[in-house]
């Protein structure tokens, strides 16, 4: 009998537990970008009954309506009408009414979810279930969504409005791929010129009247063009872009802003991605603006950028989703009307050395900004014989703390991978104390230090005949690639929406290293050529080594 008994006891145990661990908070935001938060909000998961649950901080309690259930997950918003102007949509309860529709929570004080320090305790039965402190379990910041999966908070960076696609591998792909200056505007006007239905572009800056002309000829022909451009680039819009969006303009092709209306928040710091999408069929993706020096005349001088046309209706599909998610919102308006000045146009001479070549069986793993950029960082990590880097620069996070992906880049060094760097050394990227050649520096001096297969060049442009490097390449093991608009600094991966895609193909990674291959081995020799390619000023090397000691002691001791 008492064995029974003890059995029972086991089982109401098992039950309450279970109970107790049904219901979770997964997601809240609680520092919007409206004045007072009215449109803070949290997410509550699980299933089951709702009248024993208490929601509370230090100053305020709440409980559900009489016979709430949940089925999986359900919103309550502070106010219910505020929250619907911000996300679109209504939350299922609110706290304080402002809509009939909405069910009101049972409120008791005045919880507010505090904007740089709280703490949200919720109890089952009485029982504490979880307790979110901040900042320590999150770190706040204005407009940032926390979220809870697989065990932890904001695996990923989330802002209010941006977009959750979760990573997605297309297998059995036909892509061409491409490289600037060599034969980039081949593949893309001939995409362009191909199109018989729809064009869907999406792209940081354009400025290049001769692919303003190519959209032009295909709205003429019947094909539905949308233009969507970053509403405040770096040094605002250019006279010559404002040139190519009255031209479009003129022929009725719309175009659209993103973070181009006043007094919105936008949902991403820059709108930095470069991709169009095709017919629903095609889409190609890019480093590279669409101005001239990303997609030069053939012979003509350009950028050093990698791209692919991936001849696919499921990529197509999946990046159309993408557009179609940043072509709408409340941070889009039309592109104002105005006069404009003359289109940027190429200069140069250049001998193609790599032309576009077609590849089947390939797999291919879309990559965005912010949604799923750790994939760069799983790729890099994921070497096992060698990584090939070329990139426009790298930027570290902080004074101490190296950029994630040089971060895993030198790991790899360290298990013995074979690690090559390509930097820009275009003045820009040169001249000052903290960039491209004490970048170089720093990852030599990491190299002879630990005796490390590691080694950083700036590229000879003169050798190359090109106007600089706007990669944002890596080659892992030969085989994986990453072709992106995403630069290495904290900005791009984390807050921009960027677009990319990691292909797998020993034939493919073969293509892109060669291309690597001979951007690394290029050499003037000049000593200007030589200067451009090593960078190195002794005044300005001295004062760097002493700052990059400085990081370097400064990460190993967060390491320790």
């Amino acid at each position: 009998m008492r064995r029974w008994a003890l059995v029972v006891l086991t089982l109401l145990l098992c039950l309450l537990v279970s109970s107790v661990a049904a219901f979770q908070i997964v997601e809240f935001c609680p520092d919007t970008y409206t004045k007072n938060e009215p449109d803070e909000y949290l997410v509550l998961a699980g299933a089951g009954p709702l009248a024993d649950l208490v929601i509370s901080d230090s100053v305020g309690s709440l409980r559900f309506p009489s016979g709430a259930v949940l089925d999986s997950s359900a919103v309550i918003a502070r106010n219910g009408t505020a929250y619907r102007q911000t996300f679109g949509v209504s939350p299922d309860f609110e706290m304080y009414d402002s809509s009939p529709a909405i069910r009101d929570m049972v409120r008791k004080g005045d919880l507010r979810l505090g904007n740089e320090h709280d703490q949200v305790v919720l109890t089952d039965h009485g029982t504490v279930v979880q307790t979110i402190t901040w900042p320590g379990d999150v770190d706040p910041k204005q407009g940032q969504v926390h979220i809870y999966a697989d065990g932890a908070w904001d695996r990923r960076m989330l802002l209010i409005g941006q977009s959750r696609l979760p990573p997605a591998t297309f297998q059995n792909v036909t892509l061409t791929a491409f490289v600037s200056p060599d034969s980039s505007a081949g593949v893309f006007y001939d995409a362009v010129n191909g199109a018989r239905r729809s064009i869907d572009l999406n792209v940081y800056e354009l400025t290049d009247p001769a692919i303003g002309a190519a959209l032009i000829a295909a709205a003429g022909r019947g094909v539905s063009v949308r233009v969507l451009l970053e509403g405040g680039p770096v040094g605002g819009i250019s006279p010559a872009e404002k040139g190519v969006v009255r031209s479009l303009q003129e022929h009725q092709i719309p175009v659209m802003l993103l973070g181009g209306v006043s007094g919105v928040h936008a949902r991403y710091r820059y709108d930095h991605a470069k991709y169009l999408v095709i017919d629903d069929s095609a889409v190609l993706v890019t480093s590279e603006n669409f101005k001239p020096g990303g997609f030069p005349e053939e012979g003509t001088s350009g950028n050093r950028g990698w791209g692919a046309l991936v001849h696919d209706p499921r990529v197509a599909a999946y990046f159309a989703g993408v557009f179609s998610l940043d072509w709408t919102g409340v941070d889009i308006a039309p592109a104002p009307t105005g006069q404009g000045g003359a289109g940027e146009e190429a200069s140069g001479t250049f001998q193609v050395r790599s032309p576009a070549t077609t590849f089947s069986d390939t797999t291919v793993t879309p990559v965005l900004a912010p949604d799923t950029s750790s994939l760069i960082t799983d790729l890099i990590a994921g070497a096992t014989r060698s990584v090939r880097i070329e990139q426009a620069y790298i930027k570290n996070t902080s004074a101490g703390t190296l950029n994630p992906f040089l971060e895993a880049a030198i790991a790899d060094a360290r298990r013995g991978v074979s690690v090559q760097v390509i930097l820009d050394s275009a003045w820009f990227n040169v001249d000052d104390l903290k960039d491209n050649d004490e970048m170089v520096a720093y990852i030599n001096q990491v190299a002879v230090a630990e005796h490390l297969p590691l080694e950083a060049r700036l590229a000879d442009l003169t050798a190359q005949d090109l106007v600089k490097i706007h990669n944002k390449g890596v080659i892992v093991d030969d085989r994986r690639v990453l072709v992106s608009s995403i630069n290495w600094n904290t900005v791009s991966p984390n807050e921009n929406r960027e677009a990319g895609l990691i292909i797998d193909s020993s034939e493919v990674g073969a293509y892109y290293a060669a291309v690597f291959a001979t951007d690394w081995d290029a050499r003037s020799g000049s000593s200007e050529g030589k200067a451009g390619r090593t960078g190195f000023d002794p005044l300005k090397g001295g004062i760097a080594a002493v700052v990059l000691v400085v990081i370097a002691l400064a990460v190993r001791r967060r390491r320790a």
